[in-house]
């Protein structure tokens, strides 16, 4: 938790593994990272041993730290995966969920799962929890922090609120249009990074392959104020344009509370925790005249409790969206609407398996407890939605298509 923020959490933390509201028979195979050609083999051939050589760099580790990462390099190279063997309070849940796992090459297990884990077994090696001078410390934060100076993020917030208009309609749609856009920059993933920097955050729905906004729209538009929940995925430019559309949901009477939910511990390099919820804030703060004036509004909505900052466990596990806790589902079923932002969340949606790209993204996910809009940008092969003949074309057109960033969906269940 921050000082500056409250954050609500599930203290308890009991770690379990829940039952399935999906038959695990009824999914396509999942996503491997033994599926030859694949993005998920790529990633564990090549982004995960950057990824830790950059921790390592950009932190300046020495001693346990150093040695910890390396290990894990070694072991993602060639070697077989452990269990965690620190004594921590989430120790017999991961090594159970990863029973099936453990002893095998990083090279023949499911991708999500595999990429969860691996995120677990950093802050293990970096000494996250235990006590001594790196408890706490977000091996990611270095790489965060290049996101939040006034010509990056701030300077890109300044470019939206520029473009703005005042029709309602019009404004809703940009707004949406920029927390979509703002998933392509993700710090785990630099090509599609670049493609991020170089984009107009407020572009046109040209690059979109399924466009629900106006449906989301007219949703939002014909209701009552509610109370919608926005669960977020990176830090940096992507929160700072979450904040953009979650300020005219709360300022123009279209939701009467947001809760934004927020991972409780450092995941997938620049997910957003609390404290880069903070961060984004003092960003927008020091940009200019009209991010500055979003951050007050931003930060009276926090104080009213009409903006509530949120953890909860599940959302740094290898767990899907189907296999949520009680008390997290109940939390869920009680909202009006959920925003579903980024890949990873998508994958968790469909249980990062090998959907045809026909398939229907309301039948896919009708377990999930609470009318839903999912807004992500293409990061890896999984898809659903697209009407007949779409993919092909588009396999011919640009063969990575389904992994390079430019290409978004905005997709619903309402």
């Amino acid at each position: 938790m921050t000082e500056s923020l409250r954050v609500e959490g599930d203290d308890r933390r009991p770690f379990v593994i829940p039952e399935s509201l999906v038959d695990p028979a009824q999914l396509p195979p999942p996503i491997a990272t033994s599926d030859p050609g694949s993005f998920a083999r790529y990633t564990f051939l090549e982004r995960v041993p950057t990824i830790l050589q950059e921790a390592v760099a950009f932190n300046k580790f020495s001693g346990e730290p150093r040695r910890g990462l390396e290990g894990l390099l070694a072991e993602v190279a060639g070697g077989k995966i452990r269990e965690i063997s620190e004594q921590t309070p989430d120790r017999t849940f991961w090594n159970t969920v990863s029973e099936d796992y453990i002893g095998r090459s990083w090279l023949d297990v499911p991708w999500y799962w595999a990429e969860a884990y691996l995120y677990r077994r950093v802050l293990e090696a970096t000494g996250y929890f235990r006590p001594g001078p790196r408890q706490g410390h977000d091996p990611f934060a270095a790489n965060k922090t290049t996101e939040l100076v006034p010509e990056a993020a701030p300077a890109a917030v300044e470019q939206v609120i520029r473009q703005l208009s005042g029709d309602p309609a019009d404004r809703f749609r940009l707004l949406l249009y920029a927390s979509l856009w703002g998933n392509r920059i993700d710090l785990s993933y630099k090509a599609a990074t670049q493609v991020g920097r170089a984009a107009d955050p407020g572009e046109s729905n040209q690059n979109v392959l399924a466009d629900d906004a106006a449906n989301v729209w007219g949703f939002l538009n014909s209701r009552q104020a509610r109370t919608i929940a926005v669960l977020a995925d990176n830090a940096g430019t992507e929160l700072l344009m979450d904040f953009l559309l979650i300020h005219e949901l709360l300022d123009q009477g279209l939701a009467q509370r947001v809760d934004l939910h927020v991972k409780e511990q450092p995941f997938f390099v620049s997910d957003a925790m609390a404290q880069d919820v903070e961060h984004g804030l003092r960003a927008l703060e020091t940009g200019g005249v009209g991010s500055a004036a979003v951050a007050r509004s931003l930060r009276g909505h926090l104080a009213a409790t009409r903006l509530t900052i949120h953890t909860h466990w599940h959302y740094t596990t290898s767990l899907f969206y189907f296999q949520i806790p009680d008390g997290l589902r109940q939390m869920l079923s009680s909202l009006d609407l959920v925003i579903v932002k980024g890949d990873a969340n998508y994958r968790r949606l469909l249980g990062d398996a090998h959907w045809p790209p026909t398939a229907s993204f309301e039948v896919a996910t009708r377990y999930f407890p609470a009318p839903l809009v999912a807004l992500r940008t293409l990061k890896a092969e999984i898809i659903v939605g697209l009407p007949s003949g779409l993919s092909e074309r588009l396999d011919a057109e640009d063969p990575s298509w389904r992994v390079n960033g430019k290409r978004g969906l905005v997709q619903s269940r309402l």
